[in-house]
């Protein structure tokens, strides 16, 4: 089971020297790691409160709710990767260069706190507009990966098949990372991240 988060300083939450935002992130990783380690459903403010240190009223001068605190957890995870989408668009290349960029970026995301909560949280749990939106930013992602994969064939740098599918058998085995990775198992996040693209491109590279 992934270790408990804590807050984001060895500076007590309580300490009034603390900025409100420095505070707010620390809510944040500490109901990450809550709901990584037992699931959102069985995850409670109660507890989130406990492991900051505080009372539970005092929480609610951050968050109003729980959903609200995991509406923002996903927010954070999906502005990483639409920086990162946005920064591959800009410095161009052929189809294959941008996919192998995409992946690798997307892979060590999987490997952080926020990225494996995009993929091991059920957004089910969200309701009416924030479950929309957080649906709208997976869809996102995998129409870049499909977008890299078309314009790959397209311009020759990766062998012709069914686009969908391989952007979906791509995203899959990435995401994948998300269950399995464990920091103290002896591989970086660097290391997983390269062997990963890099067998996976192999695969889809013209010669």
């Amino acid at each position: 089971m992934p270790a408990t988060v804590k807050a984001t300083s060895d500076q007590p939450f309580s300490d009034r020297s603390r900025q409100r935002n420095d505070k707010r992130r620390a809510v944040l990783k500490t109901a990450m790691g809550l709901f990584l380690e037992v699931g959102y459903h069985r995850a409670t403010l109660t507890e989130i409160a406990r492991r900051l240190t505080i009372t539970k009223p005092a929480l609610y001068n951050y968050f109003r709710n729980k959903e609200e605190i995991l509406v923002e957890c996903y927010r954070l995870g999906f502005a990483v990767m639409n920086v990162t989408m946005l920064e591959i668009e800009a410095r161009g290349g052929t189809g294959v260069e941008k996919l192998r960029a995409l992946m690798k970026s997307y892979a060590k995301h999987m490997m952080s706190e926020y990225g494996r909560g995009l993929v091991a949280l059920d957004d089910r749990e969200l309701t009416g507009r924030a479950h929309a939106r957080v649906r709208a930013d997976k869809r996102r992602i995998d129409r870049c990966f499909r977008r890299f994969v078309a314009e790959g064939m397209d311009d020759g740098s990766i062998v012709e098949g069914d686009g969908k599918l391989i952007a979906f058998a791509i995203a899959g085995a990435l995401s994948w990372i998300s269950q399995w990775y464990d920091p103290r198992g002896g591989w970086s996040a660097e290391h997983v991240a390269d062997e990963m693209t890099t067998r996976l491109v192999d695969g889809l590279a013209a010669r």
